[in-house]
């Protein structure tokens, strides 16, 4: 579907009559779109489609895929970025435009990381084609390890407490509080149950996983606290920054990372604070704590996992880096 608002102006980011084309996949139920139309509407070489499913947002894809667009601009949150590249990567293949995404979701983790403003808008992301920075960011691409449906290209991978996490989290919108606060919010529950919380709290229960990592499938180190088969939590990203400054997989780092927590030790969880901080000392991995940087891994997991905001089921997953995209974001 076209979006079409005639008492709206043209967008004038780039000269109608010339330069590259644009094409726009504008969510209007992101939470920052919702009850407002777009700022300024399609013209000569900006096209703009409002999808409502998957299936839409492909076949919009493949419209702007014929039209030979230069520049992708999804405005939406974690979620539309997910999808819209879930769906581009049989689209595009190995020919992805340029992209642009407009921080309109609840978290919006991906703008944080790539650090454009909070009120980024669409004609000043048109304007920045030509002036913008490019950040250059894999995503995370997840598919059944059989190959028996199309992978799904995403950032933020996590499961166990993550999980419980993401759902505290969506307690925290209901009251109101977004993006940073509301990640800071989760997390502190989180600390709460893990350090305060009896064994039989499902915030201490973690979930049955294994992890298998690089081409020869060597098992992911494991401590000797709590139940050998399970993790308190696993979070997997090719991010380098995240929201409220936690350092989620240590130092900052390119690359496919992975942190685990083995057991929610109460030493281990009264420290977390700070080593979300960014304190790693050497002692972490015996404790429990590790950090690592893989080309891809295969993800066996009894439970539900997360992939940028949305539930996978349990079941066996190859995980890897998916194409390399060039983000543009204000100078």
């Amino acid at each position: 579907m076209t979006a079409n608002t005639p008492d709206l102006p043209p967008c004038e980011g780039i000269t109608p009559e010339s330069g590259p084309k644009i094409g726009v996949i504008y969510n209007p139920r992101s939470h920052r779109n919702r009850g407002r139309d777009l700022d300024c509407v399609a013209s000569a070489r900006v096209m703009v489609e409002q999808p409502a499913t998957r299936h839409d947002i492909t076949a919009a894809l493949q419209k702007f895929a014929q039209e030979k667009i230069a520049y992708l601009i999804i405005n939406g949150g974690d979620g539309t970025v997910r999808d819209v590249l879930t769906c581009g990567g049989a689209v595009f293949a190995g020919e992805w435009p340029e992209i642009a995404v407009l921080p309109k979701g609840k978290t919006n983790a991906l703008n944080v990381d790539l650090g454009a403003p909070a009120d980024w808008n669409l004609d000043a992301a048109i304007g920045s084609l030509a002036g913008g920075k490019r950040i250059k960011r894999h995503t995370l691409k997840v598919e059944v390890a059989d190959g028996s449906h199309q992978p799904r290209l995403g950032f933020i991978l996590g499961a166990g407490g993550f999980t419980l996490g993401v759902h505290a989290g969506q307690d925290a919108h209901r009251m109101g509080a977004f993006n940073s606060l509301a990640v800071g919010a989760a997390t502190a529950w989180g600390v709460m149950q893990g350090l305060f919380g009896g064994d039989r709290n499902v915030w201490r229960q973690g979930v049955a996983i294994r992890l298998k990592l690089g081409p020869d499938g060597r098992e992911a180190a494991r401590s000797k606290y709590g139940d050998r088969t399970r993790r308190f939590v696993m979070m997997s990203s090719t991010l380098e920054k995240f929201p409220v400054g936690i350092k989620l997989f240590g130092r900052e780092k390119s690359g496919l990372k992975i942190a685990l927590i083995d057991h929610p030790r109460r030493r281990i969880m009264a420290l977390l604070p700070v080593i979300l901080a960014g304190w790693n000392p050497a002692w972490l991995a015996q404790a429990g704590v590790h950090f690592l940087t893989v080309e891809n891994y295969v993800l066996d997991i009894e439970n539900e996992f997360i992939l940028d905001g949305e539930a996978y089921a349990a079941g066996r997953y190859a995980v890897s880096k998916g194409p390399e995209l060039s983000f543009v974001v204000p100078q």
